[in-house]
């Protein structure tokens, strides 16, 4: 009998079935920790990944394994094509999902559903509007807090991510939880990672440990609960007693998840990145469009993926890595 090769399985025993696509470079916000303030150079037009060669590319990851897409940007929803790129994309047995800043979703509500999508993750940093304004460098504070609603009262799994830096968003995180007593969101709070033009600083960073100490304060250790994990989560979730909700801290700086990720990212320009840290990249635009097998690029990045954090498997070699190395946060696709 022929045993087929495990192509997506890394030489560290992790299996990648989660495919994260950036459909696009452009967004309609110009968030600080994303984005340099003076914009970033976009990919010429003919170099992104056409919607034919995104289904051809996703499908053949699915053929391999792969059991879940995410659609990212960018902002996914200002692709001109998306509608087409949802529906083809629909075709495949996966679970369909997305990441969006919550501008245009009530455009596409009827599209999500008829393309089975249930759950989406919404990006939204703070829950005062002229600070929001601040981080994003736009106003539509209002605009995506209504569409989080719209999301909830269609039935809709919705996620909040939020990025955390401290003395701009960090005196919100009580806040945020409060959200999670009313509606059955998840509020996830992301520690706050260098890329390229984003000026991180270790310092500005607020640890899972700094926030569980605000949270167990505000609400008392004995009503803050820990939920049971899934194998691949980024996340350590909790619920706190009586809440609909659940809140979850997304710690990777300080307390990285790398021994169950299952991810692998396609950039916008057809670029694989085996992981979100690394500054390699593997072309498999090009050779597709020559008419080439795909299959051993792929093979190759997933084999040449590092343990943790693409090489960097101490606090201090995280401290001391340069973001210019890598993308700017927006070119990734997250």
């Amino acid at each position: 009998m022929l045993i087929m090769k495990d192509i997506l399985t890394d030489t560290f025993g992790r299996k990648h079935n989660y495919l994260r696509i950036s459909l696009t470079e452009r967004c309609n916000l110009r968030c600080t920790y994303c984005m340099p303030a003076e914009g970033i150079q976009l990919s010429p037009k003919e170099h992104i990944m056409t919607y034919e060669e995104i289904y051809t590319i996703a499908k053949k990851f699915v053929d391999l394994g792969v059991t879940k897409i995410r659609l990212t940007g960018g902002e996914p929803l200002v692709r001109k094509d998306v509608s087409q790129i949802l529906e083809q994309l629909a075709l495949l047995p996966v679970q369909l999902t997305l990441t969006t800043n919550g501008i245009m979703v009530d455009r596409f509500i009827d599209l999500f559903k008829k393309c089975k999508i249930k759950s989406l993750n919404v990006s939204l940093d703070s829950l005062k509007a002229e600070k929001n304004r601040k981080i994003t460098r736009r106003s539509y504070f209002e605009k995506v807090y209504q569409n989080i609603l719209l999301l909830i009262r269609e039935g809709f799994t919705v996620k909040i991510n939020c990025v955390l830096m401290k003395g701009f968003n960090d005196d919100e995180i009580i806040d945020f939880i409060k959200l999670t007593k009313e509606h059955p969101i998840q509020v996830r709070f992301i520690e706050f990672m260098p890329f390229d033009g984003n000026r991180w600083k270790m310092d500005q960073m607020v640890s899972l440990q700094d926030i569980l100490q605000r949270v167990t304060t505000h609400f008392d250790q004995k009503n803050c609960i820990k939920q049971q994990d899934a194998l691949n989560d980024t996340t350590k979730s909790y619920r706190i007693k009586g809440y609909q909700g659940t809140f979850a801290i997304i710690s990777s700086v300080t307390n990285p998840f790398c021994d169950g990720c299952n991810r692998i990212r396609l950039t916008a320009n057809g670029q694989i990145k085996n992981c979100l840290f690394s500054s390699k990249e593997s072309d498999i635009l090009t050779p597709l469009r020559q008419g080439h097998s795909i299959t051993s690029i792929i093979e190759h990045a997933i084999q040449s993926k590092f343990k943790v954090r693409s090489g960097m498997d101490t606090i201090d070699k995280f401290k001391q890595t340069d973001a210019h190395n890598n993308r700017s946060m927006i070119t990734i696709g997250g």
